[in-house]
């Protein structure tokens, strides 16, 4: 016998059929008894919920034989035909593929004429936010007044693309995703009639990964079940769909904690080498620690997710880290989970996440002679990073200046040029006390905390702006001015630009509700800045001429542009 894929072996062919839509299945079933069944439904929901069986078990209820019935027969002729699709008057279309107006036009004529086959003609639309805008304006009229004999069923899982005109003439229904719980019983009870062995643990994985598809559970199943020969374990299931088990996770979050890097990286490497993909890796670890905070912050948080099902297991876990350290990490995954979609290389970036992971966690204080000597090695590559990150900046100044960084002062003075250099100076805006004193104020944590949403917003705006402030990161916000340090100067530039700092500062303003204003500079003299905060007030920088020049007489336009640069109290001005 030629085998039926088990999701449609099993579509609900009755109200009491389906899993997790109480809400809705009760709504029209009421409508039926009372005989108050509307002429346009809109279902909506996420795929593999309901939808399009709801939509064919409603036209069998009007129509059934022994009705209009709360639940169809599915015995007499009617019932039969229209479950097999051999109605003309019951008709499915795929809106996807017929989303043209002349099909709609087609429609719009054929609804007057009387069902000829059962009582009511029901047309049920399917994926209906793929019709174009002529074929929703050719559809108004007909959904708003059809003729009595006739229902519409308007099925879709995106219902914010479809004309609020259209949606005003529909009862609108939301389908939500089945629960855990729902799933795991529904599949049990398919394996007992299908003769699958599963273990429970398998189940409930299988469950997971549907996330809240019924449809998509019973494909898995179907698929794992026919690799195994009808046995099914929670190991066979992680080894097929490529899944990480919670335990793993916990292994990984335990090496992060303790800043092991090596024993990090050699965990990434084994879930590459058991055919993991890094992205696929990287958003489990993001619910993980999601996961983590919420069981930390809530009572019984575990009824609050699905993905849960040792709670003893993660409250310990979750005790190990901080509230802080936990929301910066699931921070840091979720700016590096947005670069991975540009990656080339997404192994290496979910390997350097995770070892900036390591460097936001602080080892526990009852670790072993092993963690103290890493939290050495962490410690000593920290002060390495350092003065690595020193050495290049005053790399960058040689580079820019032409002398050695040591030299600095004397090369603000000039032999025979009207004015001295400052490039890296021209960057820094006005204010920088202000803008250092700032850094950890009410606003910049408001704004730290939602710039993942702003970069998200801006590439929904302007997808080649968000490619160059990817580059930049909020380290201040003084007044109305956010200031946005850059470690590339080229992407800074171009942010710089006024139809892209625009497009940013617009988006900050419908974020916040007030206006920003967006300033830029080097992350490199952010650094500076910041570094020489505490330290005393440099010594005041003075400018020597060596002779004066004839053609401006006693007007000397270095001295100008000093203090426009530097502000008059730190300039001296020297004869």
């Amino acid at each position: 016998m030629e085998h039926i894929a088990l999701y449609r072996a099993w579509r609900p062919q009755s109200f009491g059929d389906m899993v997790g839509q109480q809400h809705i299945i009760q709504t029209l079933q009421n409508a039926i008894r009372e005989q108050r069944v509307s002429h346009a439904y809109l279902f909506n929901g996420p795929r593999g919920t309901g939808k399009t069986s709801a939509a064919k078990i409603l036209a069998k209820a009007v129509n059934c034989e022994q009705g209009p019935a709360e639940e169809p027969c599915n015995e007499c002729e009617a019932c039969r035909r229209i479950t097999a699709g051999a109605v003309m008057d019951v008709q499915e279309i795929d809106a996807a593929s017929n989303r043209g107006v002349e099909e709609i036009r087609d429609l719009r004529d054929k609804v007057k004429y009387a069902p000829t086959e059962v009582r009511r003609k029901v047309y049920i639309i399917d994926e209906v936010h793929m019709l174009t805008t002529e074929a929703f304006n050719a559809l108004l009229k007909t959904l708003e007044e059809p003729p009595a004999h006739v229902m519409f069923i308007l099925a879709t899982t995106e219902p914010h693309r479809l004309p609020a005109t259209i949606i005003s003439r529909c009862q609108r229904f939301d389908f939500r995703r089945v629960s855990l719980e729902e799933q795991t019983g529904r599949l049990e009870r398919i394996c007992g009639e299908e003769g699958i062995t599963a273990e429970q643990g398998a189940l409930q994985y299988i469950a997971r990964l549907s996330d809240g598809g019924m449809r998509d559970a019973l494909s898995i199943l179907d698929q794992i079940a026919s690799f195994t020969g009808g046995t099914v374990s929670y190991q066979q299931v992680l080894e097929m769909t490529g899944g990480i088990a919670s335990e793993q996770f916990g292994r990984l979050a335990g090496a992060l904690k303790q800043g092991d890097a090596g024993l990090v990286l050699q965990m990434v490497e084994q879930f590459m080498q058991e055919g993991k993909s890094a992205d696929k890796c990287m958003e489990n670890l993001l619910y993980y620690f999601r996961d983590l905070l919420m069981i930390k912050m809530v009572p019984q948080a575990d009824k609050l997710t699905d993905r849960v099902l040792n709670p003893a297991e993660f409250q310990e876990m979750a005790n190990a880290f901080s509230r802080d350290e936990l929301f910066q990490m699931i921070d840091t995954l979720n700016r590096y989970q947005s670069e991975m979609k540009y990656a080339s290389q997404p192994q290496t970036l979910f390997e350097v996440a995770l070892l900036k992971l390591s460097g936001i966690t602080q080892p526990s204080a009852g670790a072993g002679n092993n963690s103290a000597q890493n939290a050495v090695g962490a410690g000593e590559l920290a002060e390495l990073k350092q003065h690595v990150a020193s050495l290049e900046r005053k790399l960058e100044r040689l580079m820019q200046n032409g002398v050695p960084a040591g030299n600095q002062r004397e090369a603000a003075k000039p032999t025979r040029a009207p004015a001295p250099k400052v490039a890296s100076t021209a960057k820094i805006p006005q204010h920088m006390d202000q803008y250092v004193s700032s850094r950890s104020g009410e606003d910049f944590t408001t704004i730290t905390r939602q710039w993942a949403q702003i970069l998200q917003n801006v590439k929904e705006e302007k997808v080649t702006v968000h490619a160059w402030l990817m580059d930049g990161e909020p380290v201040s916000v003084w007044e109305d001015n956010v200031l946005v340090a850059f470690k590339n100067n080229i992407h800074r530039e171009t942010t710089e630009k006024p139809a892209n700092k625009q497009v940013i500062e617009g988006v900050l303003e419908r974020a916040f509700s007030r206006p920003y204003r967006l300033v830029t500079m080097m992350l490199r003299d952010w650094s500076d800045a910041v570094e020489g905060a505490g330290k005393p007030q440099a010594e005041e920088l003075q400018l020597e001429h060596e002779e004066p020049d004839a053609a401006t007489g006693d007007k000397k336009p270095w001295i100008d542009e000093a203090i426009q640069l530097f502000g008059e109290d730190l300039v001296v001005i020297k004869d």
